[in-house]
């Protein structure tokens, strides 16, 4: 599809295609499709604040730090912003 989209099908029991298209209809989304989305990108959030915290708690965890100059957090954005 031109719009960036893939289609994808998936099989709901009855009970939950009536409920995904009440709240589709009851939280101001235009179809089921997009309440779905909308489901999936909250979940992809959640997910990627989980990998954040592990990655924090492992940095925490791997042993004391050292303080950081400004001249260093310059050549740290320099080397990052090279990388494109």
């Amino acid at each position: 599809m031109s719009n960036g989209n893939a289609i994808m099908s998936v099989s709901l029991p009855t009970a939950l295609k009536d409920y995904a298209r009440q709240r589709s209809r009851d939280g101001h989304y235009g179809t089921p499709s997009d309440y779905v989305r909308s489901l999936i990108r909250e979940d992809l959030k959640r997910a990627e604040q989980e990998r954040l915290e592990r990655e924090l708690l492992k940095g925490l965890r791997s042993g004391k730090g050292k303080a950081v100059t400004p001249k260093e957090w310059a050549k740290l954005r320099s080397q990052v912003m090279a990388r494109g």
